[in-house]
């Protein structure tokens, strides 16, 4: 059956069309938008002035030329008043961030904590406290934040954590949690977007990073979570499950891992594997003896190293991927685990390829999760700002 098309409907889809060819072509004039888009210039002027008065859109000033007719002023995305907030939970530190529509990134916030030693509402009531801050002072600079994601380091069913082992979580419910009482995430929800921080990294990886459209991204934290980007998004499987690879076996006569099996890639390239083995007791220890040379820094790498390039040589059996970008504590520590982690993938894969993958370093580190999930409420009011603009 054709059914027909609800006027009210029909804006809000121009109003994502108008507002993601802004995004994507801007500045841009009111007429070339039409050309675009396919809507009349009406239409398109109706649209462009809800944005206006959203503060989604800002006229820049200066006419543009080079169309026929009288030069028309042209607008853009304006980063002035609407923004989005960002969160992470890990195992030793919470963190939160704001990103304006033009995914600008107004403020970042960290706080250092071992999240394992509290119990899940412990840890989500000191997550508010750090997200009242950030909003606080957003709005002190004139931000309304429309909207907020949380990374957190397991797989995520409708904000159901199955089973974070590294924290120590089983089938918590974060986004009933955070929206209840008391005081739950200041926010426009009540019931904020709870994804797992591989995924968000990978995203924050796409918008904020290096550029590339097809590539694997490996954040190294106290687990290593893995997001395969493929065509500018994210493949998240069957079950939204992809990218464990922390749990990939390397070596299966090796220790046993809180996940309950053995010899597990984190075992040997996660965060506290890898300072354990060198000794050291923060990775800016650890990179500060790498720099001095110590043997047993250097050993602690090349070993994680390998086995993280035993890891990736599955991955790239099964996706292909064109890039492998290494971030989380794998970013200050490329220097010294890029070679191993070459040198492994090279000798496994260069039989049966002309090439294998590059490998490069991702500038955003620790911070890419967080910015995914800013960024993943600044796409979907991109793609739907309707619900974000002033009562009519």
């Amino acid at each position: 059956m054709t059914q027909a098309v609800r006027h009210d409907s029909m804006r809000a889809r121009n109003l994502g069309v108008v507002l993601g060819e802004v995004r994507r072509s801007g500045p841009v004039t009111r007429a070339a938008l039409a050309e675009m888009t396919g809507l009349t210039k009406t239409t398109v002027s109706k649209m462009v002035a809800d944005l206006l008065a959203a503060g989604m859109v800002a006229e820049t000033g200066v006419p543009s030329r080079g169309e026929r007719g009288r030069p028309g002023t042209a607008v853009a995305l304006s980063g002035g008043r609407v923004a989005a907030l960002g969160l992470e939970i890990n195992v030793d530190y919470l963190s939160a961030c704001v990103v304006d529509l033009t995914l600008a990134v107004r403020l970042r916030r960290a706080q250092a904590v071992d999240n394992r030693t509290a119990s899940p509402v412990e840890t989500l009531s000191h997550l508010c406290e750090l997200a009242r801050e950030a909003v606080d002072e957003a709005r002190a600079a004139g931000l309304v934040i429309a909207g907020s994601v949380l990374a957190v380091p397991g797989p995520v069913d409708d904000g159901l954590v199955h089973n974070a082992p590294n924290l120590g979580w089983r089938d918590v419910h974060v986004g009933e949690l955070l929206s209840g009482p008391p005081g739950g995430l200041p926010a426009p929800s009540p019931s904020p977007t709870v994804d797992n921080e591989a995924n968000l990294a990978a995203l924050g990886e796409l918008w904020f990073g290096s550029g590339h459209r097809d590539f694997l991204h490996v954040s190294g934290e106290i687990g290593v979570g893995a997001g395969l980007v493929v065509g500018g998004a994210l493949f998240r499987g069957a079950h939204g499950l992809a990218g464990e690879l922390g749990h990939v076996v390397v070596f299966p006569d090796g220790p046993a891992c809180r996940c309950g099996g053995r010899g597990c890639l984190e075992q040997y390239a996660g965060q506290e594997a890898l300072l354990r083995a060198a000794g050291a007791d923060t990775v800016e220890q650890l990179t500060g003896r790498l720099r001095d040379g110590d043997a047993a820094a250097l050993a602690a790498c090349e070993r994680a190293g390998h086995a993280l390039g035993l890891a990736l040589t599955s991955a790239v059996h099964l996706f292909d991927p064109g890039t492998i970008v290494l971030g989380g504590v794998f970013a200050p520590l490329f220097p010294w685990i890029r070679g191993p982690v070459r040198a492994t993938t090279a000798a496994r894969l260069s039989a049966i390829r002309a090439a294998v993958p590059d490998l490069a370093v991702s500038r955003l580190g620790g911070d890419a999760a967080v910015l995914g999930a800013a960024g993943q409420v600044i796409h979907r009011i991109v793609a739907d700002p309707v619900a974000h603009l002033p009562a009519r």
